[in-house]
């Protein structure tokens, strides 16, 4: 059988203890013969005790597991750093809060196998709370990287970024190894923009799918179901989602800010239509907040194009238009660039 090799980078910032659990998960991979794989973390300037759970885990020797360190803060340096210290044909970019499913690399090799011209893939992301949030959360989870699309598989068009796999070799055509447009999460700043990017410029390069069989939790501590949270990354993921759909812009400029403001116009519209809801007693008053929220950063990721030096914004403008054939973008969870349905 043909061989398939994998490396599992973990990029990492002050959860030590989230990462021991995460760590221990993956030592109980149900590894087939014919696969090669590795786990890589990346301490991105960690100041608690990553290094002593790290070399834990290397010293009981479950894991074919190494560390690197990565000084430039964030999260998308991190995964250059892992990009630049692995190389297996197979990348999985696994956050340092999911915990995967014991046939996980099984199935993540069975999968690249039986789909040669496939790019990249995702699973099956459900949320494992720390604490059961309030009912409007849930409205949400796709804030929370929930990834569901039924049980077969399909193509899509963009990724969440917890346990997305891909081909080195799309990644490196891509351009991404060479060049990064976007932003993403530095240190405990909520910046969005890396996932989506990844997504998209390497399902420029070939098709991106979903597949059920490779499933992982993604541990939701219980800060992150306050308010002030989702109100926070929502805003952020409202800018992401302009960053994506503006590198999927097969027009001029000035289509793309008409094309913009059109939507921003039809969610504010969808958003004040739900306060209706609420007067009913259907909904809470904090899901609209939360959905404006959404609205302002999607109207600051516009104003922020807007204010980019051009020969910027058209490098960024439509990179990764050449696209799989999944479908319609729409502003909901299902193709991965967050917002509202």
């Amino acid at each position: 059988m043909e061989r398939v090799s994998i490396d599992i980078v973990i990029c990492t910032y002050n959860r030590a203890s989230m990462l021991n659990r995460i760590l221990e998960a993956i030592s109980r991979q149900r590894i087939p013969d014919y696969v090669d794989w590795s786990v890589l973390v990346v301490d991105n300037n960690c100041t608690d005790n990553t290094y002593e759970v790290v070399e834990k885990h290397r010293k009981i020797g479950q894991i074919p597991l190494r560390a690197v360190h990565e000084p430039r803060q964030g999260l998308t340096p991190a995964r250059v750093c892992g990009y630049k210290n692995t190389t297996g044909d197979w990348i999985a970019y696994v956050d340092d809060d999911c915990l995967l499913a014991e046939n996980w690399v099984e199935q993540a090799a069975a999968f690249a196998l039986e789909y040669p011209d496939c790019c990249g893939f995702g699973g099956e992301v459900t949320l494992n709370w720390e604490r059961q949030p309030q009912s409007y959360v849930m409205d949400f989870a796709w804030a929370f990287a929930q990834q569901c699309h039924g049980g077969k598989v399909r193509r899509v068009q963009c990724l969440v970024g917890a346990g997305m796999m891909l081909r080195r070799a799309a990644l490196e055509s891509s351009g991404w190894t060479d060049r990064q447009l976007l932003g993403d999460r530095v240190g405990e700043k909520l910046v969005s923009g890396g996932d989506v990017e990844l997504a998209l410029r390497v399902g420029a390069q070939g098709p991106l799918f979903f597949n059920p069989n490779c499933k992982l939790e993604h541990l939701i501590p219980a800060d992150r179901i306050s308010f002030d949270y989702l109100k926070r990354i929502c805003h952020s993921l409202g800018t992401s989602k302009v960053l994506g759909d503006s590198m999927l812009q097969t027009g001029s400029y000035p289509a793309w800010l008409v094309r913009s403001s059109a939507w921003a116009f039809r969610y504010l519209a969808n958003t004040l239509a739900h306060t209706l809801s609420v007067l009913l007693g259907r909904k809470s008053a904090k899901a609209i907040a939360i959905m404006l929220r959404f609205f302002l950063g999607y109207c600051a990721g516009i104003y922020l194009l807007v204010r980019m030096p051009a020969a910027k914004r058209q490098k960024l403008l439509g990179c990764a238009a050449v696209q799989n054939e999944a479908g319609r973008r729409n502003p909901g969870a299902n193709n991965g660039l967050g917002g509202w349905d």
